[in-house]
Formats: structure tokens, C-alpha cells, sequence
């Protein structure tokens, strides 16, 4: 089980804290600086997901705001932004072997367990 995870963000730590009291130790990658997403890995994560990369992104950030609201975008140019921009991601995202889920709210890892 991994978990795509930023330290310096409540939910994602949230997430990760809901796993470690259940008695999992997933591994743990830092997205944002140690292991970042490439078009492919991102590809997988959204088919496990079920999801399409405009249903993933953080609009509430400022880069969102300040280039992207209110345009369009295939998938594949989403996908190509969420590379570039990997703050836009919605996290944490729990991953096993078959299938993905977004950890917020937390309770939603349940799907997962």
C-alpha cells in the first residue's frame, strides 16, 4: 500500500495517521519533492482512481486561480499540468496493487481496508 503524501498538509497527514491507527504501514511518498509524478504513473493512478484528471485537482490553490480557472483542457493536457504542477493534486491518494482513493475525508480509505 503506498500513500502519495505532503507532510505540510493537514488532510494528507490525516490520512496517513487514519492508516497508522488501523495497523497499516503503507509506504509513504513524498509527490512533491522525493518521488514526483510522471505522465504515466499519474495515467495509472487515475485509471485506479476511476477518476479523470479534472476530477483530481485542488481549485482552491493559487496557481489554479491564476492559470487555469475557467479554461478547458483534454485529459491528456490535465495530465500534462498535474506533472508540472503537482500542488494541484487533491492528496493524500491511497494506493493498492488494483485500486486508488483519495484520503479525504479520511473515512474514505475504508474502501481501501
Amino acid at each position: 500500500m503506498n500513500i502519495y503524501h505532503n507532510p505540510r498538509c493537514k488532510k494528507s497527514r490525516a490520512g496517513l495517521q487514519y492508516l497508522e491507527e488501523k495497523g497499516y504501514s503503507p509506504t509513504v511518498i513524498k509527490y512533491l519533492k522525493d518521488q514526483p509524478f510522471t505522465e504515466g504513473s499519474l495515467k495509472k493512478i487515475l485509471m485506479k482512481l476511476n477518476k479523470k484528471p479534472a476530477e483530481i485537482i485542488r481549485t482552491q490553490e493559487k496557481v489554479y486561480k491564476e492559470q487555469f480557472k475557467g479554461k478547458k483542457f483534454n485529459d491528456d493536457e490535465w495530465v500534462k499540468i498535474l506533472v508540472e504542477n503537482p500542488k494541484l493534486i487533491q492528496r493524500p491518494i491511497i494506493e493498492t496493487k488494483h485500486k486508488a482513493v483519495i484520503g479525504d475525508p479520511p473515512e474514505n480509505i475504508e474502501e481501501l481496508l
